[in-house]
Formats: structure tokens, sequence, C-alpha cells
């Protein structure tokens, strides 16, 4: 496990890239819909490992865990809420041992699935639902949480202090934006990037940033947004493989590794630290980002 921290990394000038998409490679290797993804980490955990190891091999510097929905809210419709100690510890283990020494794990925590507007859950409810969930990717080898794909400022900034206050981990949030008819960005809760960027870093976030939802082109229009609001951030971007087209039965994402990999200047011109892939992409397209800076 690297001794220092991403931040210092980053604030050395270094660029670091991600991996890219797990679920799209779960589902690639058998993963049905309706299936939980993370009970994998128990069923099938040679196929998770191999995930892991096929970005290490194309050169990311940090990989995920299989661990996105595997808080007890999420868990639950899969009559697995009490086991989230034990997926997640798995989820982060399998990682940690494919790392090695030199690439670091960015534990996955996605959305809680439950709306604190509604009144679904309470605040406290959900804080310790993530704190649950993050303490044990942190006893599995974490490196640092990324809580991604949020749509509501609420909620990240709930999950941001369960890890700041519960963990030593460092903390990255990246949300998922749509661009508007009148060609702003915004999240399903009608969140700008730089509204969520700005309540992320007061909450005590490391790195913030965006991922899914849209392909390369638009989130150097988005990291730009951020980077003008808050230019003395840490900025992370993961965008898909463009935006998906049914054929046959079946998403198909369009954009190649060397297309993606052509706007790698352009978001670190526009302010990224850390770049990525999200749904669609593969280590092709890591491995594609990774040659065009030479890394």
């Amino acid at each position: 496990m690297p001794d220092k921290k991403i931040v210092e990394t980053l604030a050395a000038g270094s660029i670091l890239i991600a991996d890219g998409a797990w679920g799209t490679f779960l589902h690639k290797k058998g993963l049905k819909i309706g299936e939980c993804p993370e009970e994998w980490n128990l069923t099938r955990p040679d196929d998770v490992r191999d995930i892991a190891r096929s970005y290490v091999k194309a050169g990311a510097r940090l990989i995920k865990t299989n661990s996105f929905g595997a808080n007890r809210f999420r868990l639950a419709h899969y009559g697995l809420a009490g086991r989230v100690a034990e997926l997640n510890r798995i989820a982060a283990l399998i990682s940690r041992e494919e790392a090695g020494d030199e690439v670091r794990v960015m534990a996955s925590v996605g959305p809680s699935g439950e709306m604190l507007l509604l009144g679904e859950v309470t605040e406290r409810e959900m804080y310790d639902a993530y704190a649950e969930q993050m303490t044990a990717l942190e006893e599995g080898g974490a490196d640092t949480v990324c809580v991604e794909t949020m749509s509501d400022v609420s909620e990240a900034v709930v999950a941001i202090k369960a890890a700041k206050q519960n963990t030593s981990l460092e903390v990255f949030c990246a949300f998922s934006f749509e661009k508007t008819a009148q060609g702003e960005y915004r999240t399903m809760m009608g969140v700008s990037p730089s509204c969520a960027a700005k309540a992320c870093i007061a909450a005590g976030a490391d790195v913030v940033g965006t991922n899914c939802g849209n392909g390369v082109e638009r989130m150097v229009e988005i990291i730009r947004e951020i980077k003008v609001s808050q230019p003395g951030a840490f900025l992370l971007v993961q965008s898909n493989a463009g935006l998906p087209k049914h054929v046959d039965g079946a998403d198909v994402f369009p954009d190649s590794p060397e297309y993606m990999a052509g706007f790698v200047p352009a978001l670190i011109d526009a302010g990224a630290n850390i770049i990525g892939g999200c749904c669609g992409t593969t280590p092709e397209h890591i491995a594609a980002m990774i040659a065009v800076l030479g890394q």
C-alpha cells in the first residue's frame, strides 16, 4: 500500500489515471438483471478479482471495489442487509490484493437508494448506513472512498461526514449531471456542478468531481465549471464511453479507447487531476489514456 496520501501526490502535480467500468464488466461476465452485483464477492470472487487485475495490468493507478450498492438499504432488496460488513470487507480485500504496493484502492460507494427529501429515512439512519459500509471498506484495505453517481447534495454531505468521522480514509465525491435544454448542467435533483462541489468541499471532501451520465466531451465542460468555482480543488472525472445505444437487445457504448483518450489533454486543461472511466469503458480505454500521458 502506498505511503503517500493521494492528495499529496496530486499536490505534487501528478495526474492519476483511475480504472473504468465495473458494472459493465460484471454483466459481460454473466451478471443478470436483478442479480446482486456485490454478492459476487462471495459467490464468484475470481471474476471480481479478474476485473481488478485487468485494470491494474492496464496501468490504472487507482482501482475501485465491487461495493457500489453494498449499503444496508440496497442489500435489503436481496435479503442481504445483515451482510454489509462482510460484503464490503471482502470487496476491498479483493481489490487490495490485486493492487499490490503501488496502486491505490478507491472504494466505490453509490447512493443509498433512499430519499431524505421524501422522509424515506432519517439523516441519522442514512449516516449510520454509510458509516457501516465505509468502516468495513477501510478494514478490507481501501485507501480512499469514492462517493459516486450522486444527485442529492444533502445525501452526499451525509456520506462524506460518515467517512470523515468514522474512518481515516481520504474522501472523494462525484456527481452525475445532465445537460438541460438551456445548456446548463444539473443533477436530477437540480444541483449545479459548482454548488455540488462547494457543498462537498465544505463537508470535508478531499477530491470532488463528476462521473457517469455523460460522454467525455461534456465532461470537459463540467470539470471546467467546477474548477472556475473552486480553483483550489482537486478534481476527479470518470466519463461513460459515450451515451449508450440499444442494439440487438443490449446497450452499446460507442466511444472507442482512442476517441476517449484524445480528450485527456482537454480534461487536464479544464482542471482534472484524476481521470478514469465509467459505464462502457474497459481496460483498453484506460490503457489508451495512459499512453496519451506517456505514463
